[in-house]
């Protein structure tokens, strides 16, 4: 995700900054103050949770360079705990479609290589759940603070599987073309810092675009699209209509796509500089001098958010009109990968979590305190329902 960071219009500088994230079958939204979870069954029914968050944007969470890797870390909870909670409701339509015998079973070789890919395109879905929640994120302005919730080992392994795609592959495939051309580039040297980088953007680049061919995986991307499309329908402060966020794009200066090809440039400058400064072990090139390199980087990726964070609040601010605009490209192009024109139904998703968010900001202090699930058979009745007919 699901979806952004732009200054609040001056005639209503008071206006909550709102984020997202794109989920199975659903958008979460996200304000100071409110955390909303909109998801939608197969019968259409939409299943709504919400609940208060804290709003922490004081004291030393507020810093620069400080605020860029407090945010990152919530935002990846948030997101882990809405994308836990939209799998569940999925889950209870494959639990019904299962009971109503709508796919009977079928036997044979054909039938279980099918099975055998689709368990494999679901592990690989599974595992992508933290790349997802940050290419599809999009933040509001500041670090909302949310409850912890445990993972265990499932959430080790997802961290795991991000580190290893997206620090050590690139790594060793900088270091295969360093061995395979002959280049002997010293693995702290700017040069190698560069291939490091690009192998970084490719293996993004690649993933994405694999990842966008599982059908579950394909939707959510749609569901960022109309993520996008909403909040960019509320930042231009128009009505929260399907036929006002059709018409809008599903390119965003803030979306968590742009965030990771951001780093993969920043990242090639901070190791460049800090790469001299490491202590060698083992010989040039070597196993032990290429393990030992990834451990002495993981510290560093806190740093690396953080500057990524504050370039891209400045990019989103003072690059989205005129030759600036330029800046955002790179980002925007590759999102091209991960938001897909959404449908109707889609947007309606994306625009309902939009409204329960604005619901509870503005109803903050009589709101209940704790957790709130309802069921609305469709969009027209949330949209009618007392509250959030106010905000559309």
């Amino acid at each position: 995700m699901n979806g952004t960071e732009t200054s609040a219009p001056s005639s209503e500088a008071a206006r909550p900054y709102i984020g997202g994230q794109a989920l199975l079958e659903g958008v979460m939204m996200r304000s100071p103050h409110s955390f909303a979870i909109v998801c939608r069954r197969k019968s259409g029914e939409l299943c709504v949770r919400e609940r208060p968050i804290a709003d922490e944007r004081t004291g030393a969470r507020a810093l620069p360079l400080i605020r860029g890797m407090v945010t990152l870390v919530e935002s990846l909870r948030l997101g882990s705990e809405a994308l836990q909670y939209s799998s569940q409701i999925f889950e209870e339509d494959l639990v019904e479609e299962e009971r109503a015998g709508a796919k009977p079973p079928s036997a044979g070789l054909s039938a279980f290589l099918g099975a055998l890919a689709s368990r494999a395109s679901r592990a690989l879905a599974a595992l992508s759940l933290p790349v997802i929640a940050l290419a599809t994120r999009a933040d509001g302005e500041g670090a909302p603070a949310v409850e912890k919730r445990g993972g265990g080992a499932g959430q080790l392994l997802m961290i795991v599987f991000a580190l290893g795609l997206f620090v050590a592959a690139p790594q060793a495939g900088a270091n295969l073309i360093n061995r395979v051309f002959d280049l002997g580039l010293d693995l702290r040297s700017a040069g190698f810092q560069l291939i490091t980088g690009a192998m970084k953007l490719t293996i993004v680049i690649g993933y994405l675009s694999l990842i966008r061919r599982i059908p579950e995986i394909y939707r959510v991307f749609q569901y960022h699209g109309a993520e996008h499309k909403t909040i960019s329908t509320y930042e231009e402060q128009l009505d929260l209509t399907v036929a006002n966020a059709r018409g809008k794009t599903t390119l965003h200066p803030r979306c968590g796509t742009t965030f990771l090809v951001m780093v993969a440039m920043v990242s090639v400058v901070i190791f460049s500089a800090i790469g001299p400064l490491l202590p060698r072990i083992g010989p040039q090139g070597g196993l032990a001098e290429n393990a030992v390199l990834f451990l002495m980087k993981l510290p560093f990726i806190p740093v690396l958010a953080a500057v990524t964070f504050e370039l891209q609040r400045f990019f989103a601010r003072y690059c989205t009109t005129g030759p600036l605009r330029v800046l955002l490209w790179p980002g925007f192009l590759v999102q091209k990968i991960t938001t897909i024109e959404p449908d109707d139904d889609q947007l309606e998703v994306a625009l309902a979590s939009l409204r329960t968010t604005l619901w509870r900001e503005a109803a903050v202090k009589s709101a209940p305190a704790q957790v709130t699930e309802l069921r609305f058979p469709s969009y027209s009745d949330l949209a009618t329902h007392a509250g959030y007919v106010s905000h559309g």
